[in-house]
């Protein structure tokens, strides 16, 4: 399994400076042929300065979770370490 990417990322008002909200379709690459799960994901970052990023799928997939999930997080560290993500 592999995050292609994320599309259609939009991010959600809230008001608290700490946390940033989003969705989007994750594009992910399995067995050979991608498909397109819509997700809700948040970045927030810790008074430690630790980063938590927690993904939610809104569709259901057909993949074990836990890997899918462990690589959208680490695509979504690398685009907010990049800072692709939307203001």
């Amino acid at each position: 399994m592999k995050v292609v990417t994320i599309k259609d990322i939009i991010r959600k008002d809230v008001p608290i400076y700490y946390r940033l909200l989003f969705t989007g379709v994750a594009v992910l690459e399995i067995a050979g042929k991608t498909e397109d799960h819509r997700i809700d994901f948040s970045v927030e970052i810790k008074p430690t300065g630790m980063k938590e990023i927690n993904v939610t799928f809104l569709d259901q997939i057909y993949f074990p979770l836990i890997p899918a999930a462990k690589e959208l997080k680490k695509f979504i560290d690398d685009m907010h370490s990049n800072g692709t993500l939307p203001d």
